[in-house]
């Protein structure tokens, strides 16, 4: 049986994977070559390199393993016409994507980019007002994994936490649910408003300026879910009326954000190059999902860890 991967791990996690499944053969290359994609079985991927065009070709695969959560480019129609099973990496982005919120907020508060700046300049500057998590309200958009964790995370600072996901069904470290539907209801409390929703045809275009109106004149917009939750044009007005305090961006629509993008410039506005979920422990969790899925596999179980549904997205 042949795997087939387009991300080449360390040699560790090469050998790992050798010693694990010994019968197997894994070929690693950085683009689908006609050859081997015919003959592989399973397909090892982010998911970005995937077409109509590789899934025609390749005839054999019965699975694929998509090692990141997102999976908007995706082929979708193709792989569910094939009857192919697609599995994620969902969760594994939990911990670097809180920490990475909480560190943002944390530099937000402490002036922590001033900080540095006058550091640069020797300037001692006592005056700065700092402020502190302690006590703020957290609305989380999107309770799955990665919200969480941002919870949890919050609950250490004594944050209040709010949430918003398409039940409103309780959610651990979170005082109080809402449904999507309410989220207007959800907005007005916040102090920070952290998104971490995927791209779907529910959330895409989301967020409209009413939305952001009905927020603090001195609250902080966060995502690290996807940049197509609002328009582009309608965030750039809503900073450049200062409708917010701050906002901190880590993923854009579309990408990368280009040199002349008014967001740059801008002195309330955080610009970071879409690496919230990023790692050193990220391939090795991610190889970890997929040997326990391989395991599966090979006894022909049906136990499968983030089994994805090509109808939904996710």
């Amino acid at each position: 049986m042949l795997i087939l991967s387009t991300i080449i791990p360390n040699e560790g996690i090469q050998k790992k994977m050798t010693d694990a499944f010994p019968d197997l053969t894994f070929y690693y290359e950085e683009t689908w070559t006609d050859e081997k994609l015919q003959e592989a079985e399973i397909l090892i991927t982010y998911g970005e390199d995937l077409t109509d065009e590789i899934i025609e070709r390749a005839v054999n695969v019965k699975w694929i393993m998509v090692m990141s959560a997102g999976l908007e480019l995706m082929p979708m129609n193709s792989i569910e016409k094939r009857g192919i099973m697609v599995t994620n990496a969902r969760g594994i982005h939990k911990v670097p994507m809180a920490e990475y919120t909480m560190g943002m907020l944390l530099q937000y508060e402490k002036k922590l980019k001033q900080l540095i700046e006058n550091e640069a300049a020797e300037i001692w500057d006592r005056k700065i007002e700092v402020g502190e998590l302690n006590g703020k309200t957290m609305l989380i958009l999107g309770t799955g994994a990665i919200g969480g964790e941002v919870a949890r995370l919050a609950k250490a600072f004594r944050m209040n936490t709010l949430g918003v996901n398409r039940s409103g069904k309780a959610v651990e470290h979170i005082d109080h649910l809402y449904a999507l539907t309410e989220i207007g209801d959800a907005l007005p409390k916040a102090d920070y408003i952290v998104s971490v929703l995927p791209s779907t045809p529910e959330t895409k275009d989301l967020l409209k300026k009413e939305h952001f109106k009905a927020m603090k004149s001195s609250a902080v917009f966060v995502n690290i879910g996807r940049g197509d939750l609002v328009k582009e044009e309608v965030l750039v007005e809503v900073m450049e009326e200062q409708e917010l305090a701050h906002a901190i961006l880590d993923v854009f629509e579309p990408e990368p954000l280009e040199k002349s993008h008014p967001f740059w410039s801008m002195d309330n506005v955080t610009v970071t190059p879409h690496l919230s979920s990023k790692s050193s422990e990220y391939l090795p969790r991610t190889f970890a999902i997929f040997e326990e899925n391989m395991k599966e596999y090979l006894r022909k179980g049906n136990d499968f860890i983030n089994v994805i549904d090509p109808k939904k997205g996710y």
